[in-house]
């Protein structure tokens, strides 16, 4: 039998791969246009300098807060509901402002919530050491899987799923320590822990979450973020 070109499975990779075109073209397009806005920039800052010490010494300086910098520092409220597949599903608010400061998850790894306003890299990017939760949550809401592991995790099952990961746009891969099993993966709002590489929920996970109806942002780029 040939394989079906209509698949759904065939229609994802497709469509990704479209999108993974549509970024690398942004990006290119976006770097011209950073240089030819930068000398804009230089010259807004300092007019904007002036502006900004002008007006703190009539007003005697800022005393209100900037609610972009400070931020909301809880990560959203709720609670897991337990699917019959073993998929926990969070049940409650996530909330989606961008803060600079470091946000206090109430799920570990965090499946949303206030995030960094600079995404992770998740072009199937597998990170050696621990990132910040911050920055993987944005990737998250980009429509990524993030896979991450304990130091009791088998070395195979970690190889394996690197490998996985490396193969597939909009996922990333990391060790989390702070976690109740070997092997979690996430995605916005969704999260199941597996047994091993070769557990079949790890392809339902990544089939059913990358760029799945889950993800508040889809379409948004996976590169052009940090990488650590």
């Amino acid at each position: 039998m040939g394989t079906d070109q209509h698949s759904p499975a065939s229609a994802r990779a497709a469509r990704i791969e479209e999108m993974r075109r549509a970024e690398r073209a942004r990006s290119r397009r976006n770097r011209v246009l950073a240089i030819a806005a930068s000398v804009v920039v230089v010259a807004g800052l300092v007019v904007g300098g002036v502006v900004l010490v002008r007006s703190q010494s009539d007003s005697g300086g800022d005393e209100g807060e900037d609610t972009a910098a400070s931020g909301d520092a809880k990560g959203g409220s709720g609670h897991f509901t337990t699917g019959k597949d073993g998929v926990r599903t969070w049940s409650g608010k996530l909330a989606r402002t961008h803060v600079s400061t470091k946000v206090t998850y109430p799920m570990h790894p965090p499946v949303g919530g206030n995030h960094n306003p600079v995404w992770l890299d998740c072009d199937g990017d597998v990170y050696k050491e621990p990132v910040r939760d911050e920055s993987a949550v944005h990737a998250l809401e980009h429509g990524a899987v993030w896979v991450t592991y304990t130091d009791k995790a088998k070395k195979a099952d970690v190889d394996a799923l690197a490998a996985k990961v490396k193969r597939t746009p909009y996922s990333l891969m990391s060790p989390y320590a702070d976690q109740d099993a070997p092997l979690i993966l996430s995605a916005w709002g969704h999260q199941v822990s597996v047994k091993s590489a070769s557990d079949p929920e790890v392809d339902k996970f990544f089939a059913a979450y990358v760029q799945g109806e889950q993800t508040p942002e889809p379409g948004a780029p996976c590169t052009g973020g940090v990488m650590k």
